[in-house]
């Protein structure tokens, strides 16, 4: 009887306790459990179904799912009309999908529809049944293309997400007008965001109002707030789909600053966990999103930190226990993260070796003046996309940002005027005939990338390039600063109002870029040179986005060597099995099929030099082929 002394001890005292930190569920289902244990003949405190309340009506437009939907669990004292029962039936015999509150039901009112529906259940399931059922198979696998992208193994996976997005995409084209509802369902505003942020990285026109429509209904946003550890997970998602904010959408804006002020004000600790996904580390995770923003974080490290926060997403199943699906929690697939973030990182300490020796034989590493950022420069290109394993757009984007730097250098504070003036007449007619020391160093290191750029072009693609890539000017006038030009035209103005004029200017045309990097149909550059672009903005939001990173020697080694150095640590959890065959076995299949190319390839190209290697994906889409450059390609660091 130890335990229920315990209980009468302690019970009443924690429950006021952790009254305001309690789930929502746990303050339904709870008394019905003590009223189940005083009827059994155990002495359970009457006092402690007063502790919690809950104060709903079976129905309503701001709980979700409905007190009605717990029917099994309501206390006896409620004398709920068999009509109301009835009238809340689905199609299928269901009560909102509750096998156990559909039993209940059936109990009540003897409805014929109630007992064809657990009888479907029972043989369709027969070693037991989930809590709820049927499930939202399209956000099941939204789900699953959401985890492969933040374990970094999508690109072995092109065709299965294609064909994913675009049934969801059809769906969403299908019912675009039934989603601008004002129903107040955590689950729908977390699919909803979802879709849309996956089918805008896709390159789908999609509308922000298919999941923010709720910033301009007043009544439901204080109803979010005043509830707001109940709709963490739905805050998250919308929070990461605001990222992919384009010019104009101003409705993202609103959702972002309120789903941010929410996760902000949930970021304690003891805050209540909502039953809609179950996320391991919710604060580490919220903390994540809200302390760097995604254009300034790099893709590489972001897997890395999925990786290790083994945030599998067990997806929502509503009451009181959570439905892990094998899909996303499937052991093969953490193996084949790890494995694939290894296999890159393999990857990228050979090249980089070879940068280095590059950098050295061409004297560029010893200058004896300014900033060297060879390591800097081949962090920022690997870690900052999923491209394609391809070494040389690495390094040729590597190797012009070790020149970029040099040459800033020594214009800024080591040449002198008649130095300066020779090498950039030099690179004007493309003869480094004359020059000496430094000028020389840089004008053949410089002619050395675009010709050996130039031959790698002209054996993969059959054209000469050579000219296009000589066409590169210096200036000498150096860069115009807008926040002074702002503050000389407005001689009574402030710095700070010049600084927000600039960065409102900055973020309208981050804006712009970001769309046109994204949606198809917009340009004529292929995909992938859509993407790099995309990525040298994320690099360079990395190295200035709150300080300069880029001029610090030692703030950004601890992310170098855990992008390029350091395997990441990770646990794998004992999955709970699921009661429905929801994983797709042609995915598994290619889990297994992948996981074994992948430690076949990582084991035998360890030993070897990756340089001038070209590392295809598994499935590849059209434009990945011909990525190295084109003729109307320009790098633009400067």
């Amino acid at each position: 009887m130890s335990g229920l002394a315990f209980v009468h001890e302690n019970a009443e005292m924690l429950l006021k306790e952790k009254q305001h930190f309690l789930p929502r569920w746990f303050a339904i289902v709870f008394p019905a459990m003590v009223e189940l244990a005083q009827e059994t003949g155990f002495d359970v405190a009457d006092n402690l179904n007063g502790v919690l309340s809950h104060g709903e009506e079976l129905v309503d437009d701001y709980h979700y799912p409905p007190l009605l939907s717990y029917l099994e669990a309501l206390s006896t004292t409620c004398d709920i009309d068999r009509e109301v029962i009835a009238k809340y039936l689905s199609e299928d015999g269901s009560l909102f999908q509750s096998p156990s509150a559909t039993a209940q039901a059936f109990m009540v009112t003897g409805d014929d529809k109630c007992k064809d529906y657990l009888l479907s259940l029972v043989q369709r399931c027969p070693y037991g049944v989930p809590a709820m059922y049927p499930m939202d198979e399209e956000l099941i696998k939204l789900c699953m293309v959401n985890q492969m992208q933040q374990l970094g193994l999508a690109e072995y996976f092109n065709e299965e997400i294609e064909e994913i997005l675009s049934e969801v995409y059809w769906t969403y084209e299908k019912h675009e007008a039934e989603m601008r509802n004002v129903n107040l369902n955590p689950q729908k505003i977390y699919k909803d965001s979802l879709a849309f942020r996956l089918l805008r990285m896709h390159g789908y026109k999609v509308t922000p109002w298919s999941f923010c429509w709720f910033v301009h209904h007043e009544d439901i946003l204080t109803y979010i707030e005043n509830n707001s550890g109940c709709f963490m997970s739905a805050m998250i998602s919308v929070y990461r789909a605001t990222d992919l904010m384009f010019s104009g959408e101003y409705e993202l804006k609103e959702a972002r600053s309120f789903s941010r002020k929410l996760l902000e004000k949930n970021m304690v600790p003891g805050c209540e966990e909502d039953n809609l996904v179950m996320i391991p580390n919710l604060q580490e995770v919220a903390e994540h999103e809200l302390s760097l923003p995604w254009i300034a974080r790099m893709d590489h490290l972001d897997h890395r930190f999925w990786i290790e926060a083994n945030n599998v997403d067990a997806l929502w199943v509503a009451k009181a226990s959570f439905y892990r699906l094998s899909c996303l929690q499937n052991k093969n697939l953490m193996k084949l993260a790890v494995e694939n973030y290894k296999f890159r990182q393999s990857i990228y300490q050979n090249e980089l070796e070879e940068l280095k020796r590059w950098s050295k034989e061409r004297g560029l590493s010893d200058m004896g003046f300014g900033r060297e950022k060879t390591t800097y420069c081949y962090f920022a290109v690997a870690a900052s996309s999923t491209l394609p394993h391809d070494s040389v757009v690495r390094l040729l984007v590597a190797k012009s940002g070790i020149l970029i730097t040099v040459a800033d250098d020594f214009f800024d504070m080591e040449g002198s005027i008649k130095e300066l003036q020779c090498l950039t007449e030099a690179i004007q007619r493309w003869d480094g005939k004359g020059l000496i020391d430094h000028a020389k160093i840089i004008f053949d290191a410089l002619d050395d990338l675009v010709s050996d750029t130039a031959k790698k072009h002209l054996h993969q693609e059959g054209s000469d390039i050579t000219e296009n890539l000589q066409d590169i000017r210096e200036k000498l006038d150096g860069k115009t600063n807008l926040v002074l030009l702002h503050l000389n035209r407005s001689r009574q103005g402030e710095i700070e109002d010049s600084i927000a004029y600039a960065n409102e200017i900055l973020d309208e045309k981050k804006r712009e870029l970001l769309k046109l990097a994204l949606i198809d149909d917009l340009n004529d550059l292929p995909k992938p040179c859509k993407l790099l672009h995309l990525s040298c903005l994320k690099v360079f939001q990395m190295f200035f986005y709150s300080t300069n990173l880029f001029d610090s020697n030692t703030d950004l080694l601890h992310d170098i060597k855990k992008a390029i150095y350091i395997p990441p640590e990770y646990q794998i959890h004992k999955p709970v099995k699921p009661l429905l065959p929801l994983f797709p076995s042609k995915l598994e299949k290619k889990y297994s099929k992948t996981q074994s190319h992948l430690i076949r390839t990582f084991k035998y190209q360890s030993t070897r030099n990756f340089i001038g290697q070209h590392f295809t994906r598994t499935t590849s889409r059209v434009g990945y082929e011909k990525m190295v450059i084109s003729p109307k390609f320009k790098l633009c660091f400067a």
